[in-house]
């Protein structure tokens, strides 16, 4: 036996000219018709794999696709408060396949957001709007409707929480929903939040993982919503935030306009629960003042326990020996002094 030598083992090494040629070959006919060609890696023989790769990643793509383009864009009219604000940037976050644009001026209408949205290549569309102390929230399918008109209530964002739980960014989450939601206005909302909140399969600013619960919940006419995170360790939820309650109010059939489908009931707006304060005040004070004057009509004064009217001695009249005295003159008033100072002469 002699030795393995360092040009023995170059020569162990190399293959046949026939096999090369073979090996070149094949590995460009693999990744040029790798997309048309439905075989896996496992049929190909192990020398046509580069390292592996390759063919698997472009067998990867053959099998999965983005199929689901949803892109929801998000953004408010002018005058929204820094709070409502917040809220909109979580919801941002939240949603990898969210878009945004600028304010909206407040004397354009509602139908100039359709225009905006195919300018922005979505379908679907978040449009908060805030009046006064209140803020409401616009959920439309666009182009098509429906539209669904809520009012946002008990609102907490996440930097105001500062809770425990924390996910990925981009991920896709899980979407749960109350048994309550069979009712058909509260399936055509249970639809519209599935297609906005459900971020879509293989989006490319998106993470494939589902590390995060998106709770939904009816209660008191309202929607509640909750956003948690899936402990791996133990299975248990930890809140994230934001928090938020919809009060659904409307809905109509068209993107932003079109007939009226649905209305609530129990609604009761903002304005009018002013209002109603106002006049309970306003009832407060009145029988306050009233209470006030019955008790001074009650209260006898200072200086007599009974209380005498002057004008019951009017029509007396004065017998005797003073009927016919003159009346009494009228003091005389006193002379006026002259108080006038003399300035003094100044000397030159």
């Amino acid at each position: 036996m002699g030795k393995v030598t360092h040009k023995k083992l170059k020569k162990a090494k190399k293959l046949p000219k026939s096999e090369l040629k073979m090996q070149k070959t094949t590995s460009k006919e693999v990744v040029r018709n790798s997309i048309v060609e439905s075989s896996t890696p496992e049929d190909q023989p192990k020398h046509l794999c580069i390292n592996g790769s390759i063919q698997c990643f472009l067998h990867f793509l053959q099998k999965d696709k983005w199929i689901n383009k949803q892109r929801v864009l998000v953004f408010s009219s002018r005058g929204i408060s820094h709070r409502y604000r917040h809220l909109m940037t979580d919801i941002k976050a939240m949603l990898p396949h969210a878009k945004a644009e600028s304010k909206m001026d407040k004397k354009d209408e509602k139908r100039v957001i359709n225009e905006i949205c195919e300018m922005k290549n979505c379908n679907k569309c978040l449009f908060f709007e805030p009046r006064r102390d209140s803020l409401y929230l616009w959920m439309s399918n666009v182009p098509d409707g429906p539209t669904g008109y809520f009012l946002v209530e008990s609102v907490h964002t996440m930097q105001e929480l500062k809770m425990t739980g924390n996910s990925l960014k981009g991920s896709r989450p899980l979407l749960s929903f109350d048994t309550n939601f069979t009712l058909p206005h509260l399936q055509l909302f249970k639809e519209l939040l599935t297609q906005v909140f459900g971020t879509p399969k293989l989006h490319p600013k998106s993470q494939p993982f589902v590390d995060h619960v998106m709770t939904f919940s009816w209660l008191d006419q309202r929607i509640w919503f909750r956003n948690y995170q899936i402990v791996q360790e133990t299975g248990a939820l930890a809140e994230i935030g934001p928090r938020f309650v919809l009060n659904p109010v409307k809905v109509f059939a068209g993107s932003f306009q079109g007939e009226k489908l649905w209305e609530n009931p129990h609604f009761v707006s903002p304005t009018s629960r002013r209002r109603l304060l106002k006049m309970s005040l306003a009832h407060k004070y009145i029988h306050r003042k009233d209470q006030q004057q019955s008790y001074l009509a009650r209260k006898p004064g200072k200086d007599e326990t009974v209380k005498v009217d002057v004008t019951d001695d009017v029509l007396l009249t004065s017998h005797g020996d003073d009927s016919g005295a003159e009346e009494a003159e009228a003091p005389p008033r006193p002379a006026l002094v002259n108080r006038r100072r003399h300035g003094k002469k100044r000397k030159r």
